[in-house]
């Protein structure tokens, strides 16, 4: 029960990222980028080694410090972008066709749910349901520990 239960204590949670990504249920959606798209992405990833804020657009947090970001091919890019602005390195060509190839037709969620204890989310096995079709995460990393926050709480609780 206290799986169950504090797995849908994050529902309208999880619900938001559904709106986040602006999926309804039976659409079709193509992750696929542009060259402009991805232009686009690498100048956003660029710009933001000086912005205060970065992926804003695609994170969303409650009040418990549970957070979810949408890992879209833009954000990935953009990212990588970000990241090589910072070891002040040009994203080369060839590193964005990798990049783009390896997630290609992939939608990615980073989620950190906040427990009682360092394991509590240690064996969950997330699911996507959209009515009644259920998609099965095809990489799933649950830390067996989670790390301790500079103030001395465990960030589980």
């Amino acid at each position: 029960m206290g799986r169950r239960s504090s797995w849908y204590g994050c529902l309208p949670f999880l619900v938001l990222a559904a709106g986040l990504i602006g999926v309804a249920p039976g659409e079709a959606v193509s992750f696929a980028l542009t060259d402009r798209d991805r232009e686009q992405a690498v100048l956003v990833g660029k710009k933001s080694v000086v912005a205060d804020e970065f992926g804003t657009e695609w994170r969303i947090k409650d009040a418990s410090g549970q957070t979810l970001t949408v890992m879209t091919p833009f954000h990935r890019l953009a990212l990588a972008a970000r990241n090589s602005a910072f070891r002040s390195q040009e994203l080369k060509p060839k590193d964005i066709e990798a990049l783009m190839k390896d997630h290609e037709g992939k939608l990615g969620f980073r989620v950190t749910l906040r427990g009682g204890r360092t394991d509590f989310a240690r064996f969950y096995a997330p699911t996507l349901v959209a009515g009644a079709q259920e998609v099965k995460a095809s990489f799933v990393q649950n830390e067996g520990t989670a790390l301790r926050e500079e103030a001395g709480p465990h960030p589980s609780r």
